[in-house]
């Protein structure tokens, strides 16, 4: 009869640290799980996810239940061993008793299920959780009792106690993170739209414009045979109308609709083209591409005139403008293709147009150059220099060996630029 109280009490023992293995997995498989997949899952309608969902609504009381019973079972199993040991051993089985369970509930109870669960956390998370679920009813009050004191003792430290959903949300930079660390999830051109799409908070109206200087547009001062000239061979679907300077701006125009009337009214005149003039529409210049794709949308609107606080006119935005800088450059208009030119050369450099925009440059090319500043290669030299430099001017922009190639005026029109320093060395 004593050997088979000991064999019961040994079998007791195994099935105690199973159960210890079962609660040191659960609490690693559930706590490491994706969130995000695990809701998607949910929303599918998979009542695994739901029930694990529901669990980690209150990450306290789960952890308080896998503890409770961790600890109970631990506890436990230490007493059957030191009782089994001193029957064999007497006395000094108290001692290896101690020192063999330290080890089987280290090595069986907590290494070996946490390093499994943090490996496959959907494979231990789902089945625990239905365990733990009845388990959580059954045991509630013990667990609503150790966290009343749990949790009035990290107030008395100023900590709150927030939900799974609060803790878990993303910042825009985590979410970047996210985006990049997807690898093969999500391709790459799809990666590079949703960081346009993060970034767009960030760039005001102004990273983007085209530049006061480069406004195509109609003077209504003209006489009116040059005015019908720029209409025909205007190549954009909108032009700017105004008086003497785009700062007295009337409106924009759509050639299209011009072009039409021109064709079905022989005599075409001004007061036609005026009667086809939709009044200008402003954005100041500080507005972010968030805001202002979500006020052309409301305007319905697709162009519009940037100003600074005195209401000069400084440039002009469209929606594709904000639109490429989450899709790319898919403008066919020769006059920007020829202002944002990169030409590869054999020696590693790029022939670049001086008005090429910096944000463009480290967009297509995976640089770095700084944009808290001058917004164009131009500006960005001249920075530099602080001068108008001369035509084989040589200088070094944040790492990228520079050559000026031409000017002209007051601004460089070409420049090579080289990646590196080792590429600008083998070129010098």
């Amino acid at each position: 009869m004593n050997d088979i109280h000991i064999g019961a009490l040994c079998v007791a023992l195994v099935v105690l640290i199973g159960c210890s293995a079962f609660f040191s997995g659960s609490e690693t498989g559930l706590m490491t799980m994706n969130r995000y997949r695990l809701r998607h899952r949910a929303k599918a309608g998979d009542k695994a996810a739901q029930r694990v969902g529901r669990l980690l609504e209150r990450p306290d009381r789960l952890i308080g239940l896998i503890l409770l019973g961790n600890n109970f079972v631990n506890i436990l199993a230490s007493s059957l061993a030191t009782v089994i040991a001193i029957h064999f051993l007497g006395e000094t089985g108290i001692v290896i008793s101690t020192v063999a369970m330290t080890l089987i509930v280290l090595v069986f109870g907590e290494v070996a299920p946490k390093t499994l669960a943090a490996l496959y956390p959907e494979r231990v998370a789902y089945p625990a959780a239905a365990v733990l679920t009845p388990l959580l009813k059954l045991l509630y009050p013990l667990v609503w009792l150790t966290n009343l004191v749990v949790n009035s003792l990290l107030r008395l430290f100023r900590v709150t106690i927030q939900t799974g959903a609060a803790q878990h949300s993303l910042s825009a930079e985590e979410l970047r993170t996210v985006v990049l660390e997807a690898g093969v999830m999500i391709p790459k051109r799809h990666q590079t739209m949703l960081l346009g799409i993060l970034e767009l908070e960030e760039i005001t109206v102004e990273d983007i414009m085209v530049p006061r200087n480069e406004v195509a547009g109609i003077d209504l001062e003209d006489d009116w045979e040059a005015i019908v000239a720029e209409l025909n061979r205007s190549p954009y679907t909108r032009l700017l109308v105004y008086r003497d300077t785009i700062d007295q701006a009337i409106g924009f125009v759509h050639l299209r609709k011009v072009l039409n009337l021109m064709t079905q009214k022989p005599d075409f005149n001004r007061a036609d083209l005026e009667s086809l003039i939709r009044e200008p529409y402003f954005i100041p210049e500080g507005a972010s591409l968030t805001r202002q794709l979500l006020n052309f949308q409301q305007q319905k609107r697709r162009i519009g005139l940037v100003v600074d606080e005195y209401g000069d006119v400084l440039g002009l935005v469209t929606l594709e403008d904000i639109l490429e800088e989450i899709v790319g450059e898919f403008t066919t208009d020769p006059a920007a293709n020829d202002q944002c030119q990169l030409t590869a050369r054999a020696d590693g450099g790029y022939l670049v147009n001086g008005r090429t925009t910096i944000r463009l440059l480290n967009r297509a090319l995976g640089w770095h150059l700084p944009t808290d500043g001058p917004r164009t290669l131009n500006g960005l030299v001249m920075e530099q220099l602080e001068a108008i430099p001369e035509p084989g001017v040589r200088l070094t922009l944040t790492g990228h060996p520079t050559e000026i190639i031409e000017t002209t005026g007051n601004r460089v029109k070409t420049a090579v630029i080289w990646p590196n320093a080792d590429a600008g060395k083998d070129h010098h």
